[in-house]
């Protein structure tokens, strides 16, 4: 893997794990016109994971740190006998929230992560996802008229978005995006439903890294990769930190339509392109 590549590979995982445009299409389309065998790529993998990761901490580091702090909280009221207390405050609430919808995403990744690897080199499969992430943006459009806050957020609400992210771990569907969609469908604000979509990402990347940790163990590192993984981080944290950026403007300004006019016009011609390629 070339200094370009990791560049161009970082930039687009950055910018597309946080915009509603599928960073796992895009990065499996790039490997497969850039050539790059995906055994040789596994760590590079686990690495931009970790620069996205980054990147999520920075944007919101208050809202972590006040989220860890309230964890200790909750364990020292359920220690002393006050029970979980889940509505004393909205931080609170919004953890358990999150871990409510973090369950169904875990079962949905560990039930299907066969599968869902067997399609990340079926164009056909990218250019579907790719579709499918185009019109649930669409559909999302319908949904933003919600005008609930984290106190007022459904426990339903919570395992449909985790189940919606699941379903994002097919290549082509958007994780963001997917989460935007069941947050907005819930009756979420939409300024709340972005930063819920991005809160939630946090123990879905990390169980993604620790899934590919053994494999990379197993495997090794070639240490001449060692620049271009560096150089590559560098760029998915920092891309990624725009994007997230970038998204909650675009969202609270009703713009994920031209997310949708992008994602239909790449889905149609990877799908047409793998068609006829056969």
């Amino acid at each position: 893997m070339s200094y370009f590549q990791a560049v161009v590979l970082g930039l687009v995982q950055g910018l597309a794990e946080f915009l509603p445009i599928s960073s796992s299409g895009h990065l499996a389309l790039l490997q497969y016109f850039f050539k790059i065998e995906s055994d040789n790529v596994l760590a590079f993998t686990v690495l931009m994971h970790l620069g996205t990761l980054i990147s999520v901490f920075i944007a919101y580091a208050k809202d972590i740190w006040a989220l860890l702090k309230e964890l200790c909280y909750t364990i020292r009221d359920i220690c002393t006998g006050k029970g979980p207390r889940i509505n004393c405050c909205e931080t609170r609430r919004l953890g358990f929230m999150i871990i409510v919808a973090t369950i169904p995403t875990a079962i949905i990744g560990l039930l299907f992560e066969d599968f869902f690897e067997s399609l990340y080199s079926k164009l056909v499969a990218i250019g579907i996802g790719l579709v499918f992430t185009g019109t649930i943006m669409w559909l999302s459009e319908k949904f933003g008229k919600g005008k609930y806050e984290v106190m007022q957020m459904k426990w339903r609400t919570a395992i449909f978005v985790g189940i919606m992210q699941g379903i994002a771990i097919c290549p082509g569907v958007s994780r963001s995006g997917s989460t935007l969609v069941g947050s907005l469908s819930g009756g979420l604000k939409r300024e709340f439903a972005v930063k819920f979509a991005f809160l939630i990402s946090i123990p879905s990347i990390l169980g993604s890294i620790v899934l590919e940790i053994p494999d990379l163990f197993e495997e090794g590192m070639d240490m001449s990769l060692a620049g271009p993984c560096l150089l590559g981080v560098i760029v998915a944290a920092v891309s990624g930190l725009v994007a997230i950026k970038a998204m909650i403007r675009i969202v609270s300004r009703k713009k994920l339509i031209y997310f949708s006019i992008y994602t239909w016009t790449i889905g149609i011609l990877v799908a047409g392109y793998a068609m006829l390629a056969i």
